[in-house]
C-alpha cells in the first residue's frame, strides 16, 4: 500500500520511527515523512495511475497510510486546473492558470491535510485531536475528525470567518474563540492539550498533514501531461501548502517522473501587507521569520503572524529561484472582483490576493509575459459571506426592469 518508510527532522536531520505517535523532533523541528523512493519508483510509474480513483489517494504508494482501511475521505483531491484566458488578457499574460481547491470537500485545500492526519492519525490509535485554526483547517479537520468517529477541539481568534465557525460546528467540534491571533489560540490549545491528553495537530507539529498538501504537486505534474508551469503562485500563511508542492516536485524528480531536463517552476509565497513576516524575511536574507506584530488582513487564512515552517517556505522559494511579496487588501479586494466578473470564479480572498501578486511581479519584470503562470487558490469564495456584502435594489411587485 505504502513506501512509507520513516521520519526525518527537517532542522537536525534525526530520523524517527514513523509508527510511534509523534509531534516535533527533539530539537523543535518539524518531522517529515520520507519514503523508500528507490523502491517506490520500481514498481509505480506515472502510467499506472490511469484508471485510479480521482481523489488524492490515487497516490497512495507515496501517502503515509499503510492499511487503506485507515483512509477517511470524502472524495478529496483532483481538483480542475483551466486557463484565465481573459483575466490573463486583462493582466498582460499569455498563459494564466487556475488551480481551483474551492472544489474540495469542505471547500478548500484543507481538507487534503485533514484527509491523510485524520487518516494516519487513526492509524496510530489516537482518539482525540486539539488544533488551534483560522477557519478553514477547523472546519476540515472536524469534518473528517467526525467521519473517523474522532474527538476534534478547535481554538479560533474571536474574528474567523462565520462560515468556518458554522461548518465547525455543525459536524460536532469542541469549538472555542479568543480574542487574540492564531498563535494566541496556538498557546490554548498546547497547554490544554498536555492537560487532557490530545493529540495536538496544529500546523505542523504533526508530520502527516503536509503529505495531503504535497498531492497538489503530483496533481499539477499530472494533470498537465507531466510538464511543469514555469511559476506557482501561492497564498502563504502557515506555508505547509508551498512546502508540500517542493516535496511532491523533489519526490518526482528522484523518481524519474519528470523529464531529465524539466525545471521546477519557480515558487512565489504571497502575503498580505498587513501580514507579511516571511516576506520581510526574504527580503533582508534571513533564514526564520520574526512574529508580526498587530497583523491584520482581509485574506484571514494567511494572517498567521509566525509560521513555525517558515524556513522550509523560504527554502523552497530561494532553491526555486522564486520570490515573496505582499499585496495590499485593496489589491486583493480588485483581484477579486476581476477574476470573479471576468472568469465566473468566485474564490477566496487569499486566492485573490495572487491575481494582485501577478500584476505586481508583471509590472516589475519579474514575471514575462508569456511565462506559464499557475495561481494556487487555496478556498471557495462562498466560505467569506463577510467580505463582499452587495446592497441589491429591492423592487415594488409591480416593478418592470
Amino acid at each position: 500500500m505504502s513506501f512509507l518508510s520513516h521520519l526525518e527532522c527537517s532542522r537536525c536531520r534525526k530520523t524517527h520511527d514513523a509508527d510511534r505517535v509523534q509531534n516535533l523532533c527533539d530539537c523543535g523541528g518539524p518531522l517529515l515523512v520520507r519514503y523508500d523512493l528507490k523502491a517506490a519508483a520500481r514498481s509505480l510509474r506515472p502510467a499506472d495511475l490511469c484508471g485510479r480513483v480521482a481523489s488524492l489517494w490515487r497516490y497512495r504508494e507515496l501517502l503515509p497510510v499503510r492499511d487503506p482501511k485507515n483512509i477517511i475521505t470524502l472524495g478529496e483531491g483532483m481538483t480542475p486546473l483551466f486557463p484565465l484566458p481573459r483575466l490573463g488578457a486583462e493582466l498582460g499574460l499569455r498563459d494564466l492558470w487556475l488551480k481551483d481547491e474551492g472544489l474540495n470537500p469542505t471547500a478548500s485545500f484543507k481538507a487534503r491535510g485533514a484527509a491523510t492526519g485524520v487518516s494516519r492519525a487513526k492509524e496510530l490509535g489516537i482518539t482525540a485531536l486539539a488544533m488551534p485554526t483560522n477557519g478553514n483547517a477547523g472546519g476540515a479537520w472536524a469534518s473528517y475528525g467526525a467521519r473517523a468517529g474522532m474527538s476534534v477541539t478547535l481554538v479560533m481568534p474571536t474574528d474567523a470567518p462565520a462560515m468556518s465557525v458554522l461548518e465547525a460546528t455543525a459536524v460536532g467540534a469542541n469549538a472555542y474563540m479568543v480574542k487574540g491571533q492564531i498563535t494566541d489560540a496556538g498557546a490554548i490549545v498546547g497547554r490544554s492539550a498536555k492537560a487532557h491528553g490530545w493529540f495536538e495537530a496544529a500546523t505542523l507539529k504533526e508530520p502527516y498533514r503536509i503529505e495531503g498538501k504535497k498531492t497538489m504537486g503530483y496533481e499539477i505534474a499530472e494533470q498537465l501531461a507531466w510538464s511543469l508551469p514555469d511559476v506557482i503562485l501561492y497564498p502563504t500563511g502557515g506555508g505547509v501548502g508551498i512546502i508540500g508542492i517542493y516535496k511532491a516536485l523533489l519526490e518526482m524528480r528522484e523518481m524519474g517522473w519528470l523529464p531529465e531536463d524539466v525545471r521546477f517552476p519557480r515558487l512565489v509565497a504571497v502575503q498580505a501587507e498587513g501580514c507579511q513576516p516571511i516576506v520581510k524575511a526574504f527580503r533582508e536574507g534571513k533564514d526564520v521569520s520574526e512574529k508580526w506584530e498587530n497583523a491584520s488582513t482581509v485574506a484571514q487564512g494567511i494572517r498567521v503572524p509566525k509560521a513555525l515552517g517558515d524556513f522550509l517556505v523560504l527554502q523552497a522559494v530561494r532553491e526555486t529561484s522564486g520570490t515573496c511579496v505582499a499585496v495590499t487588501d485593496a489589491d486583493t479586494m480588485w483581484g477579486l472582483e476581476r477574476i470573479s466578473r471576468l472568469e465566473g470564479s468566485f474564490i477566496c480572498p487569499e486566492g485573490a490576493a495572487l491575481v494582485g501578486a501577478a500584476r505586481m511581479l508583471l509590472r516589475d519584470g519579474w514575471l514575462d509575459p508569456g511565462q506559464r503562470v499557475l495561481l494556487l487558490n487555496t478556498g471557495a469564495g462562498i466560505k467569506y459571506p463577510d467580505v463582499m456584502s452587495p446592497k441589491l435594489p429591492v423592487l415594488e411587485l409591480d416593478a418592470t426592469l
